[in-house]
Formats: C-alpha cells, sequence, structure tokens
C-alpha cells in the first residue's frame, strides 16, 4: 500500500472561462447595446458642429483679406487662449481656422464623452454590485476594464471617421482630404488619452464620482497648461494632450509625429491602470475611504443636506470650470470690435442681436456658451435621482417615513440652486475681466445681470428632467436635448441663420440678449411659470409609478 500523497491540482493565474480577457466580445456587445443611443448622438452632435462651421466659414470669411483680419483679431494672448497656438496664423486658411479654433473645443467634449464612458463601465458597474455578479461568471479579470476602454474606443474612431467624410467630402478650400484625416486622428488620439486617464483615476476611488471627477480635474489642467503655454512660454503646451493635438498643425503643416506622444502616454496610462487594479479588491479602491463621523450630521438627517452632500464636489467643478471661461471671455472683450471688422456676416449676427455697440452685441452672444456649461451641470444634477433609484440607493430611504415628493424635492433644489449660482459665477468673472480689459465698471453689473436673466431657463430645463424621470424614467436621457438644442439655436442660430420657428423650441432663445437688449420681464415669468409647471408634473408621476431598481 502506497503512502504517497496524491499530486495537488495545478493552478493557474487565468480563471476557468480561459483567460484573463473570458468573455470581453460577449460583454463587449452587452455594452454597445447599451449605448446604442448615447454613443450614436455624440458622434453626430460633435461631427455636426465641426461640420457645419467649416461651412461657415466661407460666408464669414469670403476672402483673404477677411481672414487675415480674423487671424489678427484673434493674435492677442487672450485671444490665443481661447483658440490654439500662434503658428495658424501664419497661412490663415479655412483649414488653419478650423485646427485653430475648433480642434481644441471638439477634443475637449470627446474627452468629457470618453471619461464619462469608460467611468460608466467600468467604475460605476463596480458601484452598483453589477461587477461582482459578472465576475462570478467565466469572466476574465481585465475584460471588464478591456471593454469600458473598447467602448472608448470605439466611439474614438468613430468620430475620427465621421470628422474626415464630413470635412473631406465637402469641398471646403484647403480643407483636403489628407488634413481632414489627421484632423480625426488627432481628435481620437485626444478622447484615448483621457480614457486611458478614467481607467486609471477608476483604480483609486471605490466611487464614479470620485474616478470621473479626478479625470476631469486632469482635463481641466491640460486646458489650462495649453492655453497658457500658448499666451507665453509654448513648452507648457507640450505637458498637455490637447496641445499635442493642436502641435500636428493640421491642414498647414501636417505632423503626425506628435500624435506619437499621445499613443505613448495612452500606453503608459493603461499599463498603470491595469497594473494597480492587481493591488485592489473587487468594489474598492487605492485610495482608503476617510473615516467618517461616529455621528452623522444635522444637515444629513434632512433631504437637502444629504442631497448637498452627493452633489456639492460636481458643483465645485462646474464652479471652478465657468470661472475660468468667464474669465478667459472677459478677456477678449477690449478686442470685440477688433475681431468682428470686416466680417459681414458675422456682424450681421450681432446687429440682429441688438445692442448699443459691439461689445455688448458679443458679450450677449459668448455668454450663451457659458449658459449652455451651466445648464449641463442642471441636467447632470437633475438626473441624479434616476442613478440613485436604479442603484437601489433610494429604496431604503424612501421606506422610512421620508415622502417621494421630498426625497425627490432635495435634488432638484440643489439642482436649481446649484445653477442659478453658476450662473452668478459666471458672469461676475465675465464682468470682472471684462471691465478690467476695458476700463468699464459698469461691465460687472450688466454681464452678471445677463447671466442670472437665463436662471428662468435652467429652471426648465431641471423641470424637463423632472417630468422625463417621474412619467418616463427610461427616457430621461433625452433630457441633453435642451442643452444641445440651446447651443445650436441660441449661439449658432444667428450666424448659420437657422428658421426661425426652431428658436421657439428651446427656452434659452425667449430670454432677452442682454445686454444688447432691453430687459423684458414677460418671458422670464412664463418661462418661470412653465418651469414650476413641469417639476409639479414631474413630482407627481414620481409619486404614482413603482420604483425601478433594475
Amino acid at each position: 500500500m502506497s503512502t504517497r500523497a496524491p499530486a495537488a491540482p495545478a493552478t493557474s493565474a487565468a480563471p476557468y472561462g480561459g483567460t484573463t480577457l473570458a468573455g470581453t466580445a460577449t460583454l463587449l456587445r452587452f455594452a454597445l447595446r447599451r449605448d446604442r443611443v448615447r454613443l450614436p448622438v455624440w458622434v453626430a452632435a460633435l461631427t455636426a458642429g465641426t461640420a457645419l462651421t467649416a461651412l461657415s466659414f466661407r460666408d464669414l470669411y469670403p476672402d483673404a483679406a477677411a481672414r487675415r483680419t480674423a487671424a489678427a483679431s484673434v493674435s492677442s494672448p487672450a485671444g490665443l487662449a481661447l483658440s490654439g497656438p500662434e503658428r495658424y496664423l501664419a497661412d490663415y486658411t479655412y483649414g488653419a481656422m478650423l485646427g485653430h479654433q475648433m480642434l481644441s473645443f471638439t477634443a475637449v467634449l470627446l474627452a468629457l464623452f470618453t471619461v464619462l464612458t469608460v467611468t460608466r463601465h467600468s467604475r460605476a458597474e463596480e458601484e452598483s454590485g453589477r461587477a461582482e455578479l459578472v465576475r462570478s461568471a467565466a469572466v476574465g479579470r481585465y475584460a471588464p476594464l478591456a471593454v469600458a476602454l473598447g467602448v472608448a474606443l470605439i466611439a474614438c474612431l468613430a468620430v475620427g471617421a465621421a470628422l474626415t467624410l464630413a470635412l473631406g467630402a465637402q469641398g471646403v478650400p484647403d480643407v483636403g482630404w489628407g488634413g481632414s484625416l489627421l484632423y480625426g486622428a488627432a481628435h481620437a488620439a485626444t478622447g484615448l488619452v483621457f480614457a486611458a486617464v478614467a481607467a486609471l483615476t477608476g483604480q483609486l476611488t471605490a466611487h464614479a464620482r470620485g474616478a470621473s471627477g479626478m479625470a476631469f480635474a486632469v482635463l481641466g489642467l491640460a486646458y489650462l497648461l495649453r492655453a497658457a503655454g500658448d499666451m507665453g512660454s509654448g513648452a507648457l503646451s507640450w505637458l498637455s494632450p490637447i496641445g499635442w493635438a493642436q502641435r500636428t498643425y493640421v491642414y498647414l503643416d501636417d505632423r503626425w509625429w506628435p500624435l506619437l506622444l499621445s499613443a505613448a502616454a495612452t500606453a503608459v496610462l493603461l499599463a498603470g491602470a491595469v497594473t494597480l487594479s492587481n493591488r485592489r479588491d473587487l468594489g474598492a479602491g487605492l485610495r482608503p475611504a476617510r473615516g467618517g463621523p461616529p455621528r452623522a450630521s444635522a444637515a444629513l438627517t434632512h433631504p437637502l443636506g444629504l442631497a448637498w452632500r452627493l452633489h456639492r464636489g460636481l458643483l465645485l467643478g462646474f464652479a471652478v470650470a465657468l470661472l475660468v471661461f468667464g474669465a478667459s471671455y472677459g478677456g477678449v472683450l477690449a478686442d470685440a470690435e477688433e475681431m468682428v471688422r470686416d466680417v459681414e456676416v458675422l456682424q450681421d449676427a450681432l446687429a440682429r442681436l441688438g445692442g448699443v455697440s459691439v461689445t455688448e452685441s458679443f458679450a450677449a452672444m459668448v455668454l450663451v456658451v457659458m449658459v449652455v456649461v451651466a445648464a449641463v451641470y442642471v441636467v447632470i444634477a437633475a438626473l441624479r435621482p434616476r442613478a440613485e433609484e436604479s442603484g437601489r440607493r433610494a429604496e431604503p430611504l424612501l421606506a422610512t417615513a421620508l415622502s417621494r415628493t421630498r426625497w425627490l424635492g432635495g435634488h432638484l433644489a440643489v439642482a436649481l440652486a446649484g445653477g442659478t449660482l453658476l450662473l452668478l459665477l459666471a458672469g461676475l468673472a465675465f464682468g470682472l475681466v471684462g471691465a478690467a480689459v476695458t476700463g468699464d465698471g459698469g461691465l460687472v453689473p450688466e454681464l452678471t445681470g445677463a447671466a442670472l436673466a437665463y436662471a428662468p431657463a435652467l429652471w426648465v430645463t431641471a423641470g424637463v428632467a423632472c417630468l422625463l424621470y417621474g412619467w418616463l424614467p427610461r427616457a430621461v436621457t433625452l433630457t441633453w436635448v435642451v442643452p444641445l438644442l440651446g447651443f445650436v439655436v441660441s449661439y449658432l442660430g444667428p450666424l448659420l441663420q437657422l428658421p426661425d420657428w426652431l428658436t421657439y423650441v428651446s427656452p434659452f432663445s425667449h430670454v432677452p440678449h442682454l445686454p444688447a437688449e432691453p430687459l423684458t420681464w414677460t418671458p422670464l415669468v412664463v418661462l418661470t411659470l412653465l418651469a414650476g409647471a413641469l417639476l409639479a408634473l414631474g413630482l407627481a408621476g414620481f409619486r404614482r409609478r413603482d420604483l425601478e431598481t433594475a
């Protein structure tokens, strides 16, 4: 009889599904199905905005003299900080103008989307507990992260391809196929860098809000480095992925090699994300959670206090962004007349806004951009209850004596007050810097009041979100149409000469274009009443429907 023990079975680091990437293809198909509406809308919006802008350049700047005037108008440090490096101004063709004025703007929007996409399909899945269920099947360790990055990669490639085709096929002078291919590739490369940033920040914290917030902070720093480098020392721009994209000098020099920096940064960040993912538990982050007090504060026992605790990080990030935007736009007010000189279409657009001076009309136009950014915050904040409900965090609260109206009302109150506060900060920064560069101290109250006049339009935006959440919770993403339509109608409408009937659809187009137009209270009162009705209807629907936790 042998006394030798049986041999132990061989072990493997790979799951019984095969490899550390087992199940990636199936999960990727499921993730794309979840984003079947979100992804095409973003691709279409970014492509359409860029294509329409490229077409409008031919009407705005019909000849070389007009383009030289445009180049001179943005050659100041403030103008370069808003647009891009001075090298584009050497030969300001339509293509150079597109790369100078639009590349950084649309690249930032694509980076925002990739950050949200990676966080949504990775850290948010862990936070909700769904990732644990998925990982209990024959799914590899790295499959969820690979899926999140795969969706971001598909989005970047789709945007790059769509931009290439849309711009190359337009026949705009100096916007050829070679430059269009580089233009699309620069966007895709920048989007992938920040997708990798989100993958890395997702390993540091256990919360999706924290992961996306840190990634947005990196994006904001990259934009500031790019702006500072274009204003003075160009070395700072080489520290920013956005600066790398602009240093391709698309449609001018068509340099591909700066994109190698984006590829290298993406590879390093992804390697770091994979390494850090091996050092943490599922559902946890590397950064230990900060211990809280033994007893909750009195504010957390109130629905409004709890909502403020959940929203304050997001509000702080948007407040910083709008302060920077307001200060940046205020810095170019002194050059407003020079910027629109000899640009007939732009002068006509400003004339339609009214105003005693070009500065007032120009301020009324660019103020719309800051208002749309504030509307984005309102949408995100107003849709937070949907995330709380689907994440099963609302049900335990509503099982207590807390009513549905008070719980949802707390979130809506923070969204409404927060959006109004953002308008105040944006208008104040706009006015203070504008007054400093023009010497007109009256711009401070004038522009602050002009920004606050859009508050009722933001309240209507929150009302639309509440109405959809109360009655059609699965359709709440349609709320994003409101700020998108507001940007197209209120900002691009005067330039593209859109039909008048389209302006009636957007709540932002009913607000008087202060300071170019006189203040009229009737539309503001009507918008406020409409917002109240939408909020009341949404709360009534939420009280009557069942909670959805799937």
